[in-house]
């Protein structure tokens, strides 16, 4: 038991579904508000003007990241509780399937068919709908869809990317917002794909150079479109 206490594994796909959802949320608000407000400085847009698209696209990307994480868990969710009621009714009506079944997943994965029959017997007798969500199916509690949470996490992620571009565009006064912009959007980007790699036990560096790759694109594309309509409409 000492031994046990002392030994204490942390494993990086631990942090996998809040690493995905903050990284691709932040990733998300710091690229396409800051394409949205690079794309309105290139095509010489009042200050006050600038500002508002990206206050409006910070707000409708915040709505829009929350919404389809929303839906989307909320599919899983439905799903993983119509499993649930399907299983209930197995266990129910066909005790013994259920148990042969639970016993011939224990096998295939090692156990003696005497001791996969006892493993399953003692699981099913301590909480058998638990056991063949968990076994059979794959769903265990502590990674149940939420799609509340989901919603929200989402949402304040692609907020938190998506300040920098706006806080700059309401504090820069005089020429070459265009360029602070370019300079802190890949900046920041960098530092988001390194330490997204870093924590899940990469080097960073590819996870830099990824993120920046889209990121520089992104904004190529939409300071292009600025320049143009810029220039179409001067």
């Amino acid at each position: 038991m000492d031994a046990l206490q002392s030994h204490v594994e942390s494993h990086r796909s631990q942090h996998a579904g809040w690493l995905r959802a903050a990284v691709l949320g932040a990733n998300d608000g710091l690229i396409s508000t800051g394409s949205l407000v690079l794309g309105m400085a290139t095509a010489q847009a009042h200050p006050s003007a600038i500002l508002l698209s990206g206050v409006a696209g910070l707000c409708a990307g915040a709505l829009s990241m929350a919404a389809g994480e929303y839906v989307s868990v909320s599919s899983q969710a439905d799903a993983e509780r119509a499993d649930a009621r399907i299983e209930a009714d197995a266990l129910r009506e066909f005790p013994e399937a259920e148990l042969a079944e639970l016993t011939e997943i224990y096998v295939r994965r090692g156990l003696e068919p005497a001791l996969a029959r006892e493993v399953a017997v003692q699981l099913t007798r301590h909480d058998s709908l638990a056991a063949h969500l968990r076994d059979e199916l794959g769903i265990q509690e502590h990674l149940r869809a939420r799609p509340v949470q989901a919603a929200l996490a989402s949402a304040a992620a692609f907020t938190v990317g998506a300040l920098p571009p706006v806080l700059l565009a309401w504090g820069w006064n005089g020429a070459g917002l265009a360029t602070a912009i370019v300079a802190s959007t890949l900046v920041l980007l960098a530092v988001l794909g390194y330490v997204a790699e870093r924590i899940a036990g990469g080097g960073g560096i590819k996870g830099a150079l990824r993120v920046l790759m889209w990121g520089a694109l992104a904004q190529g594309a939409t300071a292009l479109i600025g320049h143009l309509f810029g220039v179409a409409t001067a």
